[in-house]
Formats: structure tokens, C-alpha cells, sequence
């Protein structure tokens, strides 16, 4: 008989590891959990799920859902356990200039990214990997290895190992804000920091008004791409709130008399 799963998810990184799921033939998606308001329903699903499988799912499981499945339920998580727990794992690898991360596959327990590790591998970061880029590699992979290690965990052939949890670090849910970006910071640093906003909340910095312009107030203007030259910072796509993006050349001659606020 083929594997019963529940599935949690509810982003299009979820969606990568669903849509494989659906069309592996010796799986069966029983159900999907895609929000909070749906995990209250879970423990009236009928037939009991063998395994749950989650990933990129926007909520916390509660103790009485992780239990309900046969085998508990199996978290993709992109990064290399225990480093990087929480919200925002690819971003900080690559804000902080790693050479590799990778995912982790977890049984999970009551507390966040803090279960027994199934399986792990690692994964490179290429120099011009996004946020957005690495995270659907990242998840692509992931399934990929779940799928093949899922039959041997479900007959007990894989022992989950308990994580180093002294050498945990953390990652946050990132606002708008946390996108501003620094200028004190080396060029290196902030081309590295536009590619890990790519993806939310995106890096932008403010724009004073030019005479007569703006309304008098400060814009918002986002740095889509950039590159390094001699190490210092070269603008390449720019996008002012509002309006659609353009080169920075183009940005240049249509606001002369525009500055970066510093």
C-alpha cells in the first residue's frame, strides 16, 4: 500500500515539494494543510496519515497535530541544522558570504527547527544566487532526497539523531524594514545583502526629493541588482516605488537631480 501524508505548506516553496509528491506514484496525499485555521481540523481526518511531511509552512503545529500521524511529521528545512533555525535560514547564509548550506529533513518536536535529523546534505552557494534561486534549489533537492528516504524511515530502517543544540544560531522573520540598506557597510557586504533581500522584503534606500518633486517627501528606491568593481558597489536595475524597474543609467537621466540618502 502506498504511504498516507498529510501535507503542510503554504507558499510556492511548498508548492515545489507538493506538485512532486502528487506526481510520485508511490505516494498518496490524503490531505493539505496550507494555514493556522487548518490545523484544527487535522485530528478529523480520516484515514489516520502515515507520515506528515511540511515545508515552508507559515505556523507553529501544535503538540496534539505532530502526534497524530503514524510516524510524526518530517520537516525539509534549508539549512544545516542546527545553524540557521527560524524563518529566514537562506537569507542569512548568504548575507553572511557562507560557501555552502543545505537541508536538513527533521522529525519535528514541540519546539522550532529543534527536532532529531533524518537525513542532511549539503549544498553550494553560487556567487550569483538569490534568495529566491537557492530557496527553490534548495527545496527541489529536498524533496528529491525525502522521497528517497521516506519508504526506509516509515519501516524504521532510519534512527533520527538528536541535533548539537549548543552550536544552534537563529534566524528572524524578516520585516520591511530589515530590507533599508546601510551604506557604512563594505561593498562586498551589500552586493551580498541585495541578494539575499531579492526575495522579501527586498533592499531598498530612500531618495531625497528633487526640486518640486516628490511631493517634497523622501522615495523609496529598490536595489534589484547590482555587482561588484575594483570592490566598491555598482548599481545595475533600480526600481522607485511606483514605477516599473529600470537601469540605473536610465534611472540617472530620468532624475538628475536625485540623491541617495546616506
Amino acid at each position: 500500500m502506498k504511504p498516507k501524508i498529510i501535507f503542510f505548506g503554504s507558499d510556492q516553496y511548498a508548492s515545489i515539494v507538493l506538485k512532486s509528491l502528487q506526481k510520485d506514484k508511490h505516494f498518496e496525499i490524503i490531505k493539505v494543510i496550507t494555514n493556522r485555521k487548518d490545523l484544527l481540523k487535522v485530528k478529523l481526518i480520516k484515514p489516520q496519515p502515515d507520515v506528515g511531511v511540511l515545508a515552508s509552512f507559515g505556523a507553529i503545529v501544535p503538540e496534539k497535530v505532530l502526534n497524530f500521524p503514524k510516524k510524526g511529521i518530517l520537516n525539509i528545512h534549508p539549512s544545516l541544522l542546527p545553524r540557521y533555525r527560524g524563518a529566514s535560514p537562506v537569507q542569512a547564509a548568504i548575507l553572511n558570504g557562507d560557501q555552502q548550506t543545505g537541508v536538513t529533513i527533521i522529525k519535528l518536536d514541540e519546539k522550532v527547527d529543534h527536532g532529531p535529523i533524518v537525513s542532511q546534505f549539503t549544498e553550494e552557494i553560487r556567487p550569483n544566487d538569490t534568495a529566491e534561486f537557492l530557496y527553490q534549489r534548495l527545496f527541489t533537492q529536498g524533496t528529491e532526497v525525502l522521497k528517497t528516504i521516506l519508504p526506509a524511515y516509515l519501516e524504521g530502517r532510519i534512527e533520527p539523531k538528536p541535533q548539537n543544540h549548543r552550536f544552534a544560531t537563529y534566524t528572524k522573520k524578516l520585516a520591511r524594514e530589515n530590507g533599508k540598506i546601510n551604506w557604512r557597510k563594505p561593498g562586498s557586504y551589500n552586493e551580498r545583502f541585495i541578494r539575499a533581500m531579492s526575495l522579501w522584503p527586498g533592499a531598498w534606500t530612500l531618495l531625497s526629493p528633487p526640486a518640486g518633486g516628490f511631493g517634497g517627501q523622501a522615495k523609496r528606491l529598490k536595489i534589484l541588482k547590482a555587482h561588484l568593481k575594483n570592490k566598491k558597489l555598482v548599481l545595475d536595475t533600480v526600481q522607485l516605488e511606483g514605477k516599473k524597474p529600470v537601469t540605473w543609467k536610465q534611472f540617472q537621466e530620468g532624475y538628475p537631480e536625485t540623491k541617495i540618502i546616506k
